[in-house]
């Protein structure tokens, strides 16, 4: 009888032991509330037991189950092919001893949000009609995933946190840019909308970035980092906390906002972010849309002119950083001394705009700020030519403001400068070549020159002109 029972403890005990150690465990990204990229072929990861196959059943198309088997170090990884927006829908994970469900799921349209404080700031830091947006906020066809403010020395496989609804509560404490941003996604084109937001304040560009990526470029590993008690600066801590965890979940692209704490370093900022960008590319396995915003007018009061060159790095990166676009915001700043501006709903919808236009397809408003692309003298003129999706030039004021030309002496002086068309034409009769002429090139001036439909002209320096 003693034999018996002892037989029947040990069996009690080893089937304890297996339901212990075979528990099936996802990443924080992967729960109730998630949205999947729809119409793709999304990866789906977790842990398990060693060599258990695992069944997955998505409800949206349940005849077809897929299988995958845990390796042995404990973490499987699979395709799951996904369709047209809708739901909500349960993913079942079904093992030998337990299952998974996870419960609310939409496919849809999902973003990464990233960046420094512009895009971290949220409606509870303060924005325009701050209180009103709040109460208009319950939008249940968004859904939020905010990573929490963490760095570490080595990339990381999970995150704390969790997906949440866009109501006035969960609205309030995230990015206010990517919340307006989703909210015109989803009107438009009326399918689920999933923000992956994962913004800190203060943070240079290099945290963002594998640390192998700096330490390798002899460019970029020579950058001096100011410490801060308030944010890390060390490469690499922010993308092992804060970008490694979601890696290679789905998204259909990226929003950008960052730039002014490397303005002390701005000479090799473009290069840095191609970098930062091609290797989240290559990680999260395709060359998604990258869209950002051009730091705006401030009084930094710098003394190297950084802002300035920061601004036109950011104009380099349309070059050099492949299915990129910029927006400028300069229009909407309401108080240069202020570093936010605070109408985050015109930024997010700028960027919306953006998208539709180049991602979906459907042009709805215009996004385009008029960039400077060459530049002659003729008659003794300097005639100025940008290039964009506009039709006309216009200024704000009857004198254009923002326009500094030097002479051959490096003296400035005024300029009658006037617009003809898609020109900026600037008499220079009584003085001498070689020119140069800078709009808006330094910290807070925010120049006259508008398109027809209101956006800012990009602000510039030109080369020598003779």
């Amino acid at each position: 009888m003693e034999k018996t029972k002892q037989l029947v403890l040990s069996c009690i005990c080893a089937i304890s032991s297996i339901n212990a150690t075979s528990q099936i465990q996802l990443p924080a990204i992967f729960s109730d509330g998630m949205v999947l990229q729809q119409n793709s072929q999304v990866d789906i990861w977790g842990w398990g037991n060693p060599s258990e196959e695992l069944k997955l059943v998505a409800e949206w198309q349940p005849k077809d189950t897929i299988r995958v088997i845990v390796d042995n170090q404990g973490r499987w990884n699979t395709k799951m092919p996904t369709q047209g927006a809708g739901g909500p829908y349960n993913v079942e994970i079904i093992g030998i001893w337990e299952s998974r469900r996870i419960s609310d799921v939409m496919l849809g349209e999902v973003w990464l949000c990233s960046g420094q404080s512009n895009m971290e700031w949220s409606a509870d830091m303060g924005i325009k009609n701050g209180e009103q947006e709040v109460a208009n906020a319950a939008c249940p066809s968004i859904h939020i995933f905010h990573v929490p403010k963490q760095g570490s020395n080595y990339p990381q496989e999970d995150c704390q946190a969790k997906w949440e609804e866009a109501t006035p509560q969960s609205m309030r404490r995230t990015s206010a840019t990517a919340y307006f941003f989703a909210r015109y996604l989803t009107e438009q084109l009326n399918v689920p909308v999933g923000i992956l937001v994962s913004a800190w304040g203060g943070t240079p560009a290099e945290v963002w970035t594998p640390a192998e990526i700096i330490n390798k470029d002899t460019m970029l590993a020579g950058n001096y980092l100011t410490a801060s008690p308030w944010w890390p600066v060390t490469p690499g801590v922010l993308y092992n906390r804060m970008i490694h965890p979601l890696i290679p979940y789905r998204i259909a692209g990226c929003i950008w906002y960052q730039g002014e704490s490397n303005r002390e370093n701005p000479a090799h900022y473009a290069r840095l972010v191609a970098k930062m960008v091609n290797s989240w590319r290559e990680n999260f396995g395709w060359n998604f849309p990258f869209y950002y915003v051009q730091i705006a007018p401030h009084t930094y009061q710098s003394g190297n002119n950084g802002p300035a060159l920061i601004r036109e790095q950011q104009q380099i990166m349309l070059d050099s950083v492949e299915n990129a676009a910029m927006i400028n915001v300069s229009d909407l700043v309401d108080n240069i001394q202020d570093i936010h501006p605070r109408n985050k709903r015109a930024i997010g919808e700028r960027l919306a705009y953006l998208a539709m236009d180049k991602v979906y397809g459907h042009f709805t408003q215009p996004y385009e700020s008029p960039r400077m692309i060459a530049t002659r003298l003729e008659n003794r003129n300097i005639i100025i030519e940008f290039d964009g999706n506009f039709e006309k030039l216009a200024s704000t004021t009857k004198s254009i403001t923002g326009v500094i030309i030097t002479d051959i002496n490096g003296e400035q002086f005024a300029a009658n400068a006037y617009i003809k068309g898609k020109q900026l034409i600037i008499p220079v009769k009584k003085h001498k070549a070689p020119f140069q002429v800078f709009y808006c090139f330094d910290d807070a001036t925010i120049g006259s020159l508008r398109t027809e439909a209101g956006l800012p002209v990009l602000p510039f320096r030109t080369s020598k002109i003779e």
